[in-house]
């Protein structure tokens, strides 16, 4: 049973944050579902947010992907459901923020 609310963005809207810390766009980057095997490209993932960050979630089970928080001067990112998370160092002015619900500059 999905737990979820019904009103998701679809995970373009996380080309904006990431855009930050990766070269290529990382929504074309494939992921699969450790639980439902379901394939998806990182834009395709059900992504809820934006406050206190963006969550993106299976599009077949809503197994969590990833998470996504932004903080003054810093980018963390979490990895499905593992306990660490990296941190990016951003510029002293970044160019998106979590209230830019479309991830555009």
């Amino acid at each position: 049973m999905n737990q979820h609310p019904a009103h998701h963005l679809d995970g373009n809207c996380l080309a904006g944050p990431l855009a930050q810390v990766f070269a290529l766009d990382p929504t074309t980057a494939w992921w699969t579902c450790p639980d439902c095997r379901t394939a998806s490209p990182v834009g395709g993932l059900h992504v809820y947010g934006p406050e206190p960050g963006l969550t993106g979630r299976c599009p077949g089970c809503a197994q969590l992907a990833l998470r996504v928080v932004t903080h003054p001067g810093h980018l963390w990112l979490q990895l499905g459901t593992g306990r660490g998370a990296f941190r990016f160092p951003l510029p002293p002015s970044p160019s998106w923020s979590p209230s830019d619900r479309t991830g555009e500059p």
